[in-house]
């Protein structure tokens, strides 16, 4: 191939490709400027590659006009280079100014263009291979001069950047670098002919790579899908390249195995087939891919538009059961039949039932699935369900953890609320005392019966109080084992019985890891709540035993039985069926079991009227 022609193919080539990649970039830029002003440095490096193919056809003066015209190119990256720079935490006013003035340095570059090309700032030579070559001349290299000062301030201006920027918008600037010491090598032997070097510029047929290098180094780490096609482009070059020197070994060896015919055919000849042969196959790989998919897959209908919809539609679901829900509308209607989802947090696992199911379970590496009764799906069918279960476990795993920063953040408000209410109440508590012992005080000269009426006021104004800040306030435990049996004993002399007998069955040596302190208040609002309904009663009796496991006790009574519609709020503050009673006894039994880690219920299954179950662990669960 004649030498003149390949560099001709080059300017070419690159124009071309520095069009489509400036088109691309404003119609992805939207509102981003920087990404405008680099797409009109692409435009320019177009129309520079466009003059020589101009000089080379005998159109000079269109050449010449546009060859000289350069100066616009690197005042389009400086305009890129500004905005750029000036974003997040590079944001500074002197270049707000400059952004706002640059209109001056558009002006600046065409004036400069204008006059070179009136005072003739360039020339045409022929020389080796070229019959009409672009040459500096006179106020030409005013010319270049201007614009490599333009490309010196805008690269400047990008270092600046670099030290101020962090991340991928810092990688971008390294990028760049690299490609614009790629572009000056290969633009430097361009120049040598008007030095009067009349060597031939090979790094120019290089060229088109230069501005797909710039562009990718800029986009790489903005726009995902510019990797994925560096990633398809960088293939098919190497599978290229691979295929040439393949067809040059060949065209080489042929003559040595008896096809003279194919070794006297033009290597580029064969190059040229080759090349012809690569983008036919490049031009039918996706409808191919497409025929290949439906023949090995059929009934399958996968694509980016209904993965992001089945995306969106699962993360709208905010609970388990939502989720469920909607997964099995959305994979039912991809499949044509009935799905059924079954979301499983814990073992045991139950036994599958009929029909097509899909199970999400939480294993200790994480959420899998497992797809039940699609042996008989078409291979198609079973890609979609693989491919929406897969993007259901990964949802599961999102939703497990966002649901466990909602626990922990509604924990943390409740921490937060019970730690103001344990300080008002304190405060509380001590202005009310105040005037409770000024009103004991002053019932010291009053009748026996009406001191005592009101010393009984006192007391149980005094116990709510108490109440009040046992509810509300911290509660520090410190569990040790403990004797229940010497703790019960000496507790019996605490309460007026009035005839109701009480009673215990504990093994030998029963003990049990808790706060000594806190089971103490435990026993006293349990026992003291029962004997508000059976001291009166003829009869009347308390049991607490041992149950089934260790730690656990139950404290029977046969007072009256506790109705059905108090069963389910038994244990929230104010909720009381007792005479006189504060609402706050059950409330802070529970508070004490949960701070043990531990648990209470009622139960009338026990052959009791009334019995509290209470569960101790042995180790400490926070």
């Amino acid at each position: 191939m004649a030498l003149d022609l390949a560099f001709e193919l080059m300017m070419l080539l690159t124009s071309g490709c520095a069009l489509l990649v400036s088109a691309w970039l404003f119609w992805r830029a939207r509102r981003r400027r920087s990404m405008k002003a680099l797409a009109g440095f692409g435009v320019m490096m177009a129309l520079w590659c466009a003059g020589h193919v101009a000089v080379f056809h005998g159109w000079e003066r269109l050449g010449i006009a546009l060859i000289l015209a350069n100066p616009l190119m690197p005042t389009f990256f400086l305009d890129f280079a500004v905005g750029f720079v000036n974003q997040g935490p590079g944001h500074t006013p002197w270049l707000d100014r400059l952004a706002r003035h640059r209109g001056l340095l558009y002006l600046a570059a065409v004036l400069v263009s204008g006059v070179t090309l009136w005072f003739g700032g360039g020339g045409i030579i022929a020389f080796g291979p070229f019959d009409h070559y672009f040459v500096f001349q006179g106020s030409g290299w005013f010319n270049i001069g201007y614009t490599i000062s333009v490309g010196v301030l805008a690269h400047t201006l990008l270092l600046w950047g670099f030290t101020r920027h962090r991340g991928n918008r810092k990688r971008s600037i390294a990028a760049m670098f690299a490609a614009g010491a790629w572009g000056l090598w290969l633009a430097t032997s361009f120049i040598f002919p008007s030095l009067g070097l009349l060597w031939y510029p090979w790094p120019m047929l290089l060229l088109p790579s230069y501005v797909l290098l710039l562009v990718y180094g800029v986009v790489r780490y903005q726009m995902l899908e510019v990797n994925a096609w560096a990633n398809r482009a960088l293939l098919w070059t190497l599978l290229t390249l691979l295929v040439l020197g393949l067809i040059a070994l060949f065209s080489a060896m042929a003559g040595s195995f008896g096809m003279q015919a194919l070794a006297n055919v033009p290597q580029w000849q064969l190059w040229l087939y080759s090349m012809l042969l690569l983008l036919l196959m490049l031009a039918l790989y996706r409808p191919l891919n497409k025929l290949v998919e439906r023949l090995i897959y059929p009934g399958s209908r996968l694509d980016e538009q209904l993965l992001d919809t089945w995306l969106a539609r699962l993360r709208d679901a905010a609970g388990w059961q939502e989720l469920a829900r909607e997964a099995e509308q959305l994979l039912s209607r991809q499949m044509g039949q009935s799905v059924r989802v079954r979301l499983l947090a814990e073992p045991p696992l139950p036994e599958p039932g009929p029909g097509l199911q899909l199970w999400c379970l939480h294993q200790p590496g994480g959420w899998q699935f497992r797809l039940l009764g699609f042996d008989d799906v078409t291979p198609g069918m079973r890609l979609t369900a693989d491919v929406f279960a897969s993007l259901l476990a990964t949802r599961c795993g999102l939703l497990e953890r966002s649901l466990q920063l909602a626990e922990a953040e509604r924990k943390r408000l409740s921490e937060q609320h019970l730690v103001e209410l344990g300080g008002l109440a304190a405060a509380m508590a001590h202005e009310l005392r105040n005037p409770l012992n000024i009103i004991a005080m002053a019932t010291a000269g009053l009748e026996a019966s009406r001191k005592t009426m009101i010393q009984h006021q006192l007391q149980r104004a005094d116990r709510l109080i108490s109440d009040m800040l046992a509810y509300a306030g911290q509660l520090q435990i410190q569990r040790r084992p403990v004797a229940l049996a010497p703790l019960l004993d000496s507790l019996q002399s605490q309460f007026d019985w009035q005839q109701a007998r009480f009673d215990y069955r504990l093994p030998p040596g029963f003990t049990l890891q808790a706060d000594p302190y806190r089971l103490q208040q435990v026993l006293v609002n349990l026992i003291d709540n029962a004997l508000a309904f059976v001291r009166n009663q003829e009869g009347g009796r308390l049991l607490l035993e041992a149950g089934d496991r260790p730690g656990s006790l139950c404290l029977h009574n046969n007072g009256p039985a506790i109705p059905a519609d108090l069963r389910d709020r038994l244990f929230r503050p104010f909720v009381t069926r007792r005479s006189g009673g504060s609402g706050l006894g059950l409330a802070i039994v529970q508070r004490i079991m949960d701070a043990h880690g531990g648990q209470i219920r009622h139960s009338a299954e026990l052959g009791w009227p009334v019995s509290f179950e209470l569960y101790f662990p042995e180790e400490h669960t926070p």
